[in-house]
């Protein structure tokens, strides 16, 4: 008894020095970047600086212009700007055009400088990023979609019968879903985290860089260990929604069309990813899903509102300025 007593008294003294050393490490003060700052007690906002500090705010609601979204003639309206998110929507509903005659769609250009807070799409996604979309296929019951993921798997239910890009029987569907949740969990390590500091970000932080470059190279090495098991697609030998929403972030970061990061990333170390990425861009529907709202650069990839399908031979910004310079 008395050893057993001893015995308890001795842990005791431990977890008190322990718990000392824990709360002594708790309270040492870490180095700033900048040296001069300290955490306050209460946060408070000011403006960030940076490509898009002017545009971030703490609070959710419409802040911008009172002002409806356009509306076009078909069912389908998306709302959306050519960024990586708003890709693999717009590639989607490509697929779609290739794979029915009649299937059409309207997208409009939504720039993320500020027209997203707008009240009008702030009706359609409350949380103001794009992309969005409304279904008026059944006017008296409109259905709004926001979430990439969340368009590509209800543009999939409703409209891919046959499972072509969203297989019906599992496991595949749910190995297709998870990639694509995969996707979407993965998505802000690479463009919050890796892209903002190492791009966007007013000045250049060695550990916000460090850390995210760590994390975009792991999750690049994931999906070629997963390529390498397995190809060529994403989810073996069917391409799906999977590949759609992987594209854009990962297939763009390795093919150099993201944040100019490619030789940073040694992105050919990759070997399954950069042919994955190759064999998805000569797809015609991926090709066309590329040109859809985007506002920067070739002006001949540039289709800023889309209505039909002949407005990729039409309609590109290149030929809008020729035909309005030659007015």
């Amino acid at each position: 008894l008395k050893r057993c007593s001893a015995s308890i008294l001795s842990l005791k003294l431990f977890l008190r020095r322990a718990h000392a050393q824990v709360r002594a490490m708790s309270t040492e003060e870490k180095p700033s970047l900048p040296a001069e700052y300290k955490v306050p007690k209460v946060w408070e906002y000011k403006e960030m600086g940076g490509q898009f500090g002017g545009t971030n705010r703490p609070y959710a609601g419409a802040w911008g212009e009172d002002k409806p979204l356009p509306k076009g003639e078909h069912g389908l309206q998306l709302y959306s700007m050519g960024t990586p998110n708003g890709v693999k929507v717009t590639i989607m509903l490509e697929e779609l055009v290739e794979l029915f005659p009649d299937f059409e769609y309207d997208a409009w250009l939504i720039s993320i400088s500020g027209p997203q807070f707008e009240s009008g799409f702030q009706a359609v996604n409350p949380n103001s990023k794009i992309p969005a979309m409304m279904d008026y296929s059944d006017a008296a019951k409109p259905v709004r979609v926001f979430e990439s993921g969340a368009i590509l798997m209800y543009l999939a239910d409703k409209f891919d019968k046959d499972g072509v890009f969203l297989p019906k029987e599992y496991p595949l569907r749910a190995e297709v879903q998870s990639w694509l949740m995969w996707q979407m969990g993965s998505a802000p390590f690479i463009g919050g985290g890796f892209g903002h500091f190492y791009s966007y970000a007013p000045v250049k932080i060695e550990y916000g860089i460090d850390r995210y470059t760590m994390e975009t190279k792991r999750l690049i090495d994931v999906l070629d260990k997963q390529l390498g098991s397995g190809g060529p697609y994403v989810c073996g030998e069917q391409y799906t929604i999977a590949d759609m929403a992987i594209w854009p972030w990962i297939g763009w970061l390795v093919l150099g069309k993201l944040y100019g990061a490619a030789e940073f990333l040694q992105v050919e170390e990759y070997k399954h990813v950069v042919a994955w990425a190759k064999k998805i861009a000569e797809r015609p529907a991926v090709v066309r899903g590329r040109m859809v709202n985007r506002p920067f650069g070739e002006k001949s990839e540039q289709l800023h509102n889309r209505h039909a399908r002949g407005d990729f031979e039409t309609k590109t910004q290149d030929k809008i300025e020729a035909a309005e310079a030659g007015k």
